[in-house]
Parts: C-alpha cells; sequence; structure tokens
C-alpha cells in the first residue's frame, strides 16, 4: 500500500512536460477565476399570471441577517459557446480536467478503472491515467475508504466512489472517526482533502438497500462538507470545487438524473460548495429543495403557476452548512417556506433545516414551516409502493395551496 502511495507520489514529480505547460497556462487561484453561471430550464421562467391570492406583509429584504458573503455577480453565458452533455458525462468532464489540472488527483472504488465505474462517469480515465491514479478495489468499502484517507494524508487528492452510496455505510468509521476529525484531531498537522461520491436516492425499484439516502446519516459528522448535484452544470462545477477543497466533502449524486442533458459552456467554470441556486424567483412561498425533488418542485410550479401562485424555487444545493443568505432573503420577501426532499421524515435534511430557519429567521414567518419529506419505511420494492413513499407533484401543489390560504 505504502509502494502504490509512493509510486503515484512519483508521477506528481514526474509530470510531463505537455502537462507543465497546462499549468503554467491554465492554473490560477479560486479567488481570481470570474465564474460564468449558465443554468438552462425552459419551465423556470417567472411567469405572471396577473393574480395574487397572497395578502400577507411586504417588508424590504434585510440583506445582514445572516452573514453577508462577497459579491458574485456572474456575466451572462448568453453569448459564450457551450456543448450539451448528460449530467454523468459533466461529472467526468469535471474530474478529467482535475485530473489533467492536478497531477495530486486520483480515483479509487470497485470498478472505477478499465469498466468505467457502475454508471461510466470514469469511462476512459484509467487507459489515459493509469492504473494507479484510477485504482481498481476489491470489494471492501472500509478498506478503500481507509486507504483514501490515508492517501490524503500522505498529500494526495484521492476521490472515492461508492458504488452505490449505500454501500458506504460499511465505511462509516472511517468516513466519521477519521475523514471528519482527523484535522482536529490531529491540531491541524492533516488535511483531508478527500471527495467521497456515488450514487444514492430512490431508484427505479432498486429496494431498500440500493435506495438509501445517506445525507441523513453523515450530516451530523462535524468536518465533512455535503453538496447535491442535480444538474449537468451544477455537477461539473461541484465536482472540481469539491476536488480543490481542502475540506473533506461527500458529493450525492441521484441515479435517476445521470441521463439528465443541458447545455453547459464551454470555458473552465468552478461552483461555490456553500452556495444555493435560485431556480425560479418568485413571490408567494419559498419552495427549498434539491437533487431529484428539484424536477417534482418545478413540474407542480407549471401547475401552481395556472392557479395563480408565484412560487420561489431554490435548490439549497450545500446539504451542509446551509446557505442561509440566499434562504434568508427570500424568506424576508416570501414569508412562507415549503421543504420538499427525498429525505426521510425523522431526522432528515428537512428537520434541520427547519431548525436553521426557525432560530434566524421566525419572525419573518407568516405561517408554520411545512416539510414534504419521504415516509420512514424501507423503500419497496414494488413500483407503485414505491411511488407512494416518495414525495409527489400533487403533494407539492396541495401543501402550497394550504400556505398560501
Amino acid at each position: 500500500m505504502a509502494s502504490i502511495f509512493q509510486r503515484i507520489g512519483a508521477l506528481s514529480s514526474s509530470t510531463t512536460l505537455d502537462t507543465k505547460k497546462f499549468h503554467l497556462s491554465s492554473r490560477r487561484s479560486l479567488l481570481e477565476r470570474k465564474v460564468s453561471f449558465l443554468v438552462v430550464r425552459s419551465d423556470a421562467a417567472k411567469i405572471n399570471s396577473g393574480v395574487n391570492r397572497i395578502g400577507g406583509r411586504a417588508h424590504h429584504l434585510v440583506a445582514n441577517a445572516v452573514a453577508t458573503k462577497a459579491d458574485t455577480s456572474a456575466a451572462s453565458t448568453a453569448s459564450k459557446s457551450g456543448h450539451e452533455i448528460l449530467l454523468y458525462e459533466a461529472l467526468k468532464e469535471g474530474l478529467e480536467e482535475e485530473m489533467e489540472r492536478d497531477a495530486r488527483v486520483c480515483v479509487m472504488g470497485e470498478d472505477v478503472g478499465h469498466y468505467g465505474g457502475s454508471y461510466k462517469v470514469t469511462k476512459g480515465l484509467a487507459p489515459k491515467f493509469g492504473d494507479l491514479r484510477v485504482l481498481d478495489t476489491p470489494i471492501a468499502e472500509n478498506a478503500f475508504t481507509g486507504m483514501g484517507i490515508g492517501a490524503a494524508m500522505m498529500g494526495l487528492r484521492p476521490i472515492i466512489e461508492g458504488m452505490n452510496m449505500g454501500f458506504l455505510l460499511l465505511a462509516f468509521n472511517q468516513i466519521s472517526n477519521n475523514c471528519g476529525m482527523l484535522h482536529y484531531t490531529s491540531g491541524g498537522q492533516f488535511k483531508i482533502p478527500v471527495v467521497i461520491r456515488g450514487p444514492g436516492g430512490v431508484g427505479r425499484q432498486l429496494g431498500a438497500e440500493h435506495s438509501q439516502r445517506l445525507e441523513s446519516y453523515f450530516q451530523s459528522i462535524p468536518g465533512i462538507q455535503m453538496v447535491a448535484c442535480s444538474t449537468p452544470y451544477n455537477a461539473k462545477g461541484l465536482m472540481k470545487a469539491a476536488i480543490r477543497s481542502d475540506n473533506p466533502v461527500i458529493l450525492f449524486e441521484h441515479v435517476l438524473l445521470y441521463n439528465l442533458k443541458e447545455t453547459i459552456p464551454d470555458e473552465e467554470y468552478v461552483l461555490n460548495l456553500e452556495e444555493a441556486e435560485m431556480v425560479r424567483p418568485g413571490q408567494h412561498v419559498t419552495i427549498l429543495t434539491y437533487s431529484r425533488m428539484r424536477y417534482h418542485v418545478m413540474q407542480a410550479a407549471k401547475t401552481l403557476v395556472n392557479k395563480g401562485y408565484d412560487p420561489e424555487v431554490i435548490d439549497i444545493r450545500s446539504l451542509k452548512p446551509f446557505d442561509l443568505h440566499t434562504i434568508g432573503n427570500s424568506i424576508k420577501k416570501t414569508h412562507r417556506v415549503l421543504i420538499v426532499e427525498e429525505c426521510m421524515r425523522t431526522g432528515g435534511i428537512g428537520a434541520s433545516l427547519t431548525a436553521a430557519i426557525n432560530e434566524n429567521f421566525q419572525d419573518y414567518l407568516d405561517a408554520p414551516i411545512v416539510c414534504l419529506s419521504s415516509q420512514d419505511v424501507p423503500t419497496p420494492y414494488a413500483g407503485t409502493l414505491e411511488e407512494w413513499t416518495v414525495v409527489q407533484p400533487p403533494q407539492i401543489v396541495a401543501a402550497v395551496e394550504q400556505l398560501c390560504q
């Protein structure tokens, strides 16, 4: 094992001339980079229905209720070139760019090598970067997660793939006691720049053990950041940001979103790991969601607009920590909150988000927070029963109607 790390380290010290040229031409600090944001959504444009069913207060936004962040205003990318790509391809593109940029970046996991990963996120990387930087491991999550954490302690920047996020429960001790805490317990002597990623969520009849939503399990671990991608654009941007971070980051991907297609910019971009995305501006109610539920919410939003409502939809994206700046300013405008998640109700992301909103913005609420979550049952294999356990668009419409009465 030690020889593997030494050989990978040797790769970083014997970088080819082309790679050196690439470093000189493209290596800039993240602070100097001008990030261009492009969100392609034909159904997300704000529609003025001309009907306002909400009375409510009209307060000015108070920007300093939580810590304000630096101005990250983005230039329009409408006139810039782009390419159409699937979500799994966007993840691969971000991963490949970072492996070209930094020879310390490596990948490890089951079947990530010449097979290309269960969902082809690492397809083609092993022939390009070699078997040491794209390392196939045995079926031993606890072992290769620990190996990745050790590699990060020695100066590498590993990406650990869980073939299915549910399997990472076997590595929970490594993720909790080592990955999350070693920077603190070593007195800052070690950094753990590791990315843990893989597919999760309720799929199409994958059964209970393959339908886990581990964000509810990992959110209480100190020292770990969590993000969830929902579009090809933010999948690539979050992947690149997670790899560059010196903190351990868990990147949640949804098994049903891998074939989602979108046009993303040709030029390089990196997203903020702690920033939510405004999907649809509105006035009547703030709907907070993430991952696959973003699309259930946007489907419900079409119905709500036809009924005369104007919902504001935010993809929270950063599951830990929450972007309370964006969330708070939205609440000060709408005064009503609906949380829609695929996570379980008890101890889920929605429960933590509800607590954070009540602690920081209770005075701005005109109605109690409503949280729609999956039922606290193992996910059934039968397709019709599986749908019953997950929030559906009609439930979102009914919740908004009740909130806005």
